[in-house]
């Protein structure tokens, strides 16, 4: 086998690959092997039909495809290798030459990574990011510690209040007719909180238990289910129980309450310091963000659609995965938005490109540089991994594959190329 690299225009190259008449002879009879017990040959048990006979009868050429299914993969990788190229795409395969006795002649398209044109991307100049730490920031996580720590208690001497929880039964009519999903019982709604159409809450404000409310509202014109979009309804809603959410107080016992310490002021000292080193950690990564960008804006390449794709599926798939976390699937999420899959694609293209690109760039920096992965970083992540998922480390370790352990080396060998792009650039 020998093959020629014929063009290159931009990222599609071509290649011609011949393979010799004797390996694709050979590829023939693999091909008359797996296949010879699906042809009824008269006077011979089927599968028992010798080759010469079987070509005969229905061609010379009728085990070629599947000789070249045999015989592809393997002379496609040498000729990969050969011309030191990185295919980002499945090739499309041309004949160009094929027949008894003659070479197997292959014309080969195929989408390869972009080469990078790198510009100066050490000594990179980005602002300083600071993030200070206030006292109204602690009082505001201590709100939260509060408001997550609060009961309801249900109150029977007053209406509905704003922020109450109301306990409701109810029901939607468009035209006179109750529609789909308009229906509840004993449904809990905060007052104010925007679960409802808009309107629908503030006309539950004064109601009181027992008593049966008329709301009038307006489905919004962009609303998920065409059928209601831009309608008015009216919902009977019968108000069956008030609650009022009361917060502890801010002192030593709720300290004691909600965490390991004894006083209120060690709380207020732990959420300060905690608040500090999260302040840090984003300074930080906003910083490392920024001189990416940079990095990534000095340099040159050509994305290849066909990668920009690929990376929407892959964001689509993740998508999708953070969709069945709470419940739901991109198939529910694109009936409920009325969204159809090539808008959100559209949505994400952007997005997509940048990915692509900035991992281009970082690929090409990181061979530049000649970093490299040492088995003690390798362990180190192994470490931290065990750790993050509270595993034993050696119980850990032989859950992994290798393409795990690949997967740990390319993520380390980027982090250490984005650690080497902060340390030389000019922060100020």
């Amino acid at each position: 086998m020998n093959s020629e690299l014929i063009k290159k225009e931009n990222n599609e190259v071509t290649l011609k690959i011949t393979v010799s008449s004797d390996e694709f002879e050979k590829a023939v009879n693999k091909a008359y092997n797996k296949l010879k017990g699906r042809f009824n040959i008269p006077g011979f048990r089927k599968g028992k039909a010798p080759k010469s006979l079987i070509e005969a009868q229905y061609g010379k050429g009728v085990f070629y495809d599947e000789a070249i299914n045999i015989v592809f993969p393997e002379v496609y990788t040498k000729a990969i290798d050969e011309n030191n190229l990185e295919p980002v795409d499945r090739p499309e395969l041309d004949i160009e030459e094929i027949g008894d006795g003659k070479d197997l002649v292959l014309s080969v398209k195929v989408t390869v990574k972009p080469e990078v044109k790198l510009g100066e991307y050490k000594g990179i100049e980005v602002d300083k990011i600071e993030y200070t730490v206030k006292e109204e920031d602690v009082e505001a996580r201590l709100e939260q510690m509060r408001n997550q720590n609060a009961r309801l208690v249900t109150v029977e001497d007053r209406p509905v209040q704003d922020k109450d929880t109301v306990t409701i039964d109810f029901e939607g009519f468009v035209d006179g007719e109750a529609f789909e999903g308009g229906k509840g019982e004993n449904y809990n709604l905060v007052i104010g909180s925007g679960t409802f159409i808009p309107g629908f809450e503030e006309q539950l404000i004064g109601a009181k238990i027992g008593e049966e409310v008329k709301v009038n509202v307006t489905f919004p014109e962009e609303y998920h289910a065409e059928n209601l979009a831009g309608k008015p309804a009216v919902f009977e809603v019968k108000i069956k129980e008030i609650k009022v959410k009361e917060l502890p107080e801010l002192d030593d016992e709720f300290a004691k309450d909600v965490s390991e310490f004894d006083t209120l002021d060690e709380l207020k000292s732990d959420i300060k310091n905690k608040l500090e080193e999260d302040a840090k950690n984003r300074e930080e990564a906003e910083i490392r963000n920024k001189v990416i960008e940079k990095a990534v804006e000095v340099c040159e390449v050509e994305v290849p659609e066909v990668m920009v794709e690929n990376q929407i599926s892959n964001m689509l798939r993740d998508f999708d995965y953070q969709l069945q976390m709470q419940g739901l699937n991109l198939e529910k999420y694109i009936q409920y938005t009325g969204m159809k899959i090539d808008d959100l694609k559209s949505q994400m293209k952007e997005e997509a490109e940048k990915k692509v690109k900035t991992s281009l760039v970082l690929e090409a920096i990181l061979k530049e540089e000649k970093i490299e992965v040492s088995d003690e970083d390798v362990n180190k992540e192994i470490e931290e991994m065990a750790k993050m998922y509270k595993m034993d480390l050696d119980k850990f370790k032989a859950t992994l594959r290798d393409e795990d352990m690949d997967y740990f080396k390319e993520n380390i060998a980027v982090k250490k190329t984005i650690d080497m792009l902060v340390e030389n650039a000019k922060i100020a």
